[in-house]
């Protein structure tokens, strides 16, 4: 597609700085959106809800439109700012106010409660039956009666809490106290050692040598990959993939 303009810009004798001014508006309408989309926050990306849907499918059309706008860019980039601005208030407005977001997002509405399905929440929140069940099969719940409440979020999404006699087994359950798993720090990627990371974790380059020769590692290039908590459990995998020391 984007061979294509230049193309008929060529065919219809337009000078070659109308093709430049091209790419800067292509560049700029990418620059633009990238801006609006990191403005609004990562919930545009990873969770829709309906104003979030509007401003997206809105603002990547104004964003097309601004990236072969020649004449006025500056009309399709005022928009982007304007939706950007809108969401970002919208935002500012329910957090401040939350009583709003029940007007504006909607409420989360009880689908199935204690074996019983509710046929008027189902038409409520647009839903048929065997989109319904879907849902639910989605979820691992092919099984109705394994459902103790099953509620329709307002971005869309399915929340199910079990009975109690189908949840999983938990630790507190059969009466245990397991260890605390902690996270781990990358130190070694691809043969890379990340220093920064390493001093972080109030270690040296001394100490990460002595535990590479203590496994048999001559240099770090050997390591595909080398991780460490804070109680300095490191586990290596090695380049070849097929072995993984951990001390």
């Amino acid at each position: 597609m984007f061979a294509v303009i230049p193309a008929r810009l060529w065919r219809k004798g337009a000078y070659p700085i109308q093709i430049f001014v091209l790419c800067l508006t292509t560049l700029g309408s990418f620059t633009a959106i990238f801006l609006a989309a990191k403005f609004i926050g990562h919930k545009q990306i990873a969770q829709l809800d309906f104003f979030d849907y509007i401003t997206g499918i809105t603002i990547g059309s104004i964003a097309a439109e601004m990236a072969t706008e020649l004449e006025q860019p500056w009309k399709p980039l005022t928009a982007i700012l304007i939706y950007a601005a809108v969401t970002f208030l919208l935002s500012v407005v329910t957090n401040k106010f939350p009583r709003t977001r029940r007007y504006l997002y909607g409420s989360p509405t009880i689908l199935m409660d204690q074996g019983k399905l509710y046929r008027e929440n189902l038409k409520k929140a647009k839903l048929d039956l065997e989109e319904f069940l879907v849902m639910c099969r989605q979820q691992g719940y092919f099984d109705l009666t394994s459902i103790q409440t099953a509620i329709f979020e307002f971005n869309g999404r399915l929340t199910i809490l079990p009975v109690s006699t189908q949840r999983p087994v938990t630790p507190s359950d059969m009466e245990l106290s397991p260890e605390q798993e902690l996270l781990f720090t990358e130190l070694i990627m691809d043969g890379r050692i990340l220093e920064s990371n390493l001093k972080h974790m109030g270690l040296d380059l001394t100490w990460l040598d002595k535990q590479l020769k203590q496994r048999g590692i001559h240099s770090a290039q050997d390591v595909f990959l080398a991780v460490c908590d804070k109680n300095q459990r490191l586990v290596i995998y090695k380049n070849d993939h097929n072995r993984r020391h951990t001390n």
